[in-house]
């Protein structure tokens, strides 16, 4: 009940783990705006079945977070839908994948405004609201790539490594303001981009369900066990609540224990 009639915006959610998370707050009482690059009409059947299961209010913005001024746009439409946004999720990404020497130069300055600039942008314009009510949930969505590097993905690596500076700059000059911001950091989730994944190793490879998914994770997660999107928001949920008031600047791993190796 702590969190029933509380605003979201979750950024990057038309799909994957961050509609998975938006789930979970709607399932918490919380209204929701969610967002992505699709057509509003694809996102139609979502937003009513949310709704309806959760009886919340639920919107869907389309835009681009490559430029300041689509980040400007989101956050005053979500505003306009919601009234206040008291929990932010910074949840979109791009990822390109190439060595360093032949890295195009356009493509990481488009990772750096989406994945980086966007997010600090949308912490500006949500924060006054919240230090105003005296209470706000911010969360930025790093991965084990934000604590780790792998080749040919170093605009991934170092925008989610840069998150968590951003993540505990806003820790600090929040302190004592009844609002938090952390860092989740998620290993290889469940999704329909990574099942595809898996279910192409099963066909190209002639794997079972089982044996792909370990091969998919063959260096990762120690589990050997994908992680489930739906505990993601499990989390999400419990960090917006009161026992979680003490806990802001946080790298908080779901990641079956990768780190640890």
């Amino acid at each position: 009940m702590a969190l029933k009639g509380k605003n979201v915006l979750v950024t990057g959610s038309s799909d994957g783990l961050g509609l998975a998370m938006a789930r979970a707050l709607a399932a918490a009482g919380c209204n929701i705006v969610l967002h992505g690059l699709e057509d509003a009409q694809g996102m139609e059947h979502t937003t009513r079945e949310l709704a309806t299961s959760f009886d919340v209010g639920v919107h869907y913005l389309r835009g681009d977070l490559s430029a300041i001024d689509g980040v400007d746009a989101l956050v005053e439409s979500a505003r306009a839908q919601l009234g206040t946004i008291d929990v932010l999720i910074n949840n979109a990404v791009v990822r390109h994948f190439a060595g360093i020497e032949s890295f195009p130069i356009e493509h990481w300055n488009n990772a750096l405004a989406v994945n980086l600039t966007a997010a600090f942008r949308a912490i500006q314009l949500t924060l006054p609201g919240m230090r105003e009510r005296n209470w706000g949930r911010i969360f930025n969505m790093t991965s084990v790539y934000g604590a780790r590097a792998t080749a040919n993905r170093v605009d991934y690596v170092t925008t989610k490594t840069a998150l968590l500076g951003l993540t505990r700059s806003v820790a600090i000059e929040t302190l004592n303001q009844g609002i938090t911001c952390n860092a989740i950091c998620p290993g290889s989730v469940l999704t329909p981009n990574i099942d595809g994944r898996i279910n192409e190793l099963m066909d190209v490879r002639g794997l079972s369900r089982d044996d792909a998914v370990h091969e998919f994770l063959k260096g990762k997660q120690p589990t050997g066990e994908l992680i489930d999107a739906a505990h993601v928001g499990d989390l999400i949920v419990f960090l917006c609540s009161p026992s979680a008031s003490q806990i802001t600047g946080a790298l908080m791993p779901i990641e079956g224990g990768w780190l640890a190796g």
